[in-house]
């Protein structure tokens, strides 16, 4: 497997690989770093020919925490017909009846996944947070470590909820929002807003 990104986000990425038993190849940045905690070679960016001859072969994740980067790396990858995969670590719960998508999907330690829930493509969920039933979380999206999404809450495309946040049930949060770190979310969030808080604002 090949990892797109090494930095902080991506070290946890490798940490879930190493978990699964997965065989790391090397890994895909702009360029070589020099704090190399996992020792793996440095293959170039992803879009070199030698990057995606290795990719093709070994397949990869994007290690990437910001929505809107990852969501570009993966469409430059999906036009070469290369499908991201979607990781777990072995401590993730995910109910037989939820949808996972797989494709570029990052399920941390001690993910909960609970009945009928809903996770996009893209999409990241961070250490220990709770998704609970018939909650979607759309594309692109990142759920923090620790949050929690009670029954039926949807969170839009490309949006942050941040560590610790709740959100309440049933409630709406749009595209492009952010929920800050520990908010308590009782009402629905528009697109591309930023609330905080307790209740969230």
């Amino acid at each position: 497997m090949v990892v797109i990104g090494y930095s902080g986000h991506a070290f946890v990425v490798c940490g879930i690989l190493q978990s699964s038993g997965s065989k790391l190849s090397g890994y895909c940045d702009t360029m070589e770093k020099e704090y190399n905690p996992f020792h793996l070679a440095y293959l170039g960016s992803e879009t070199s020919v030698a990057a995606l001859q290795v990719i093709e072969k070994q397949g990869c994740f994007i290690a990437v925490g910001d929505n809107t980067i990852r969501r570009k790396i993966h469409e430059q990858l999906t036009a070469r017909g290369i499908r991201p995969s979607t990781i777990a670590h072995p401590s993730a719960v995910v109910d037989a009846t939820a949808q996972v998508s797989e494709e570029g999907v990052m399920l941390s330690a001690r993910v909960t996944i609970n009945p009928l829930a809903r996770i996009g493509v893209g999409a990241i969920c961070n250490t220990g947070c709770i998704i609970e039933h018939e909650c979607e979380v759309g594309d692109f999206a990142h759920i923090g470590p620790g949050a929690v999404l009670c029954g039926n809450v949807k969170i839009g495309a490309g949006s942050f909820v941040g560590a610790n946040a709740v959100i309440r049930q049933g409630i709406h949060v749009g595209s492009g929002a952010m929920i800050g770190a520990g908010a308590v979310v009782v009402k629905d969030v528009p697109d591309n807003c930023t609330v905080m808080g307790v209740p969230a604002k």
